[in-house]
């Protein structure tokens, strides 16, 4: 949620859904490898000092971030890019309350029993098959304010830190509301209004609440099956690593958003796309005066 070339808020250790999009895998006349199989002790990533030459897994990010080496990159991505611890407080973290271990196996158990009808699927699964079938690494359940469910897999344990990805995108959101509810962010102002060097930029002529909102009218393709997609213009322009020598696109996310080229109008309709949030962190950056 800050403006800089570092990963988000992976202090945020909440064992919530951490399926993982690997569908980057094996090569395309094989089937991917399951869940068991591409689980990172198994595959032996990084064990041993040194690890074996092809256990270790390194940057660029076609390595680190490929599966499946993902499935462990995933609990260290602060040994590969740098990043920023936000700070709880000084108080003390407020406990979970969990069932007495005899209901929470009970629970646990009735549970992982569920079955339900994937979508668009004809064949019936239970709730345990599906973690794995989403590759999961973590996964907690709270009903009425108690812990009733709680399993880790892969490169995950109840200590460990998790990337949570897009579910910055929440958090992101929620800071801007609140400073919205607090009058310290005004949602009818334009971007230009707050960050006059976003130019000409689509999203000069957006409002703070169309971004917020994702309704903005910018051109941004995020079809990672696409090489020649925007996402991957834009992640060369944030990467950390040191550019090519014959690279002449932007540099870093300040450039990349000031050259946004508009697609259809503001307000329209909703777009699921990231530079909306990493704008709405450039807001929250320049009212607040925080990273």
């Amino acid at each position: 949620m800050r403006f800089t070339p570092r990963l988000p808020a992976l202090g945020m250790a909440l064992a919530v859904t951490m399926g993982v999009g690997l569908s980057a895998s094996a090569q395309s006349n094989q089937e991917p490898l399951s869940a068991q199989q591409s689980d990172p002790r198994v595959m032996g990533w990084m064990q041993g000092f040194p690890p074996p030459e092809d256990k270790i897994i390194t940057q660029p990010d076609s390595v680190y971030f490929s599966f499946p080496r993902l499935r462990w990159s995933v609990c260290h991505l602060r040994e590969f890019l740098p990043t920023e611890q936000v700070s709880r407080g000084l108080g003390a973290p407020a406990p979970l309350p969990y069932l007495a271990p005899s209901e929470f196996a009970d629970e646990r158990q009735n549970i992982d029993a569920l079955t339900f009808l994937p979508q668009n699927g004809d064949t019936p699964m239970t709730w345990e098959q599906s973690l794995y079938a989403n590759y999961t690494d973590g996964m907690l359940i709270l009903h009425k304010g108690e812990v009733v469910y709680e399993r880790y897999f892969g490169c995950l344990a109840e200590h460990q830190k998790h990337a949570i990805m897009s579910m910055t995108k929440s958090v992101t959101g929620l800071l801007a509301q609140i400073m919205v509810a607090e009058g310290d962010l005004d949602d009818t102002k334009l971007v230009r209004e707050i960050i006059p060097e976003i130019g000409s930029s689509a999203f000069a002529t957006a409002t703070v609440r169309q971004v917020m909102d994702m309704t903005t009218g910018v051109k941004y393709s995020e079809d990672y099956s696409d090489p020649n997609a925007d996402v991957w213009i834009y992640s060369r322009a944030a990467s950390p690593l040191p550019k090519p020598a014959d690279y002449e696109g932007p540099n870093g996310y300040w450039e990349y958003l000031q050259q946004v080229e508009p697609d259809g109008n503001h307000g329209d309709e909703f777009h699921y796309k990231t530079i909306n949030s990493d704008m709405l962190g450039w807001l929250i950056a320049r009212v607040s005066g925080k990273s």
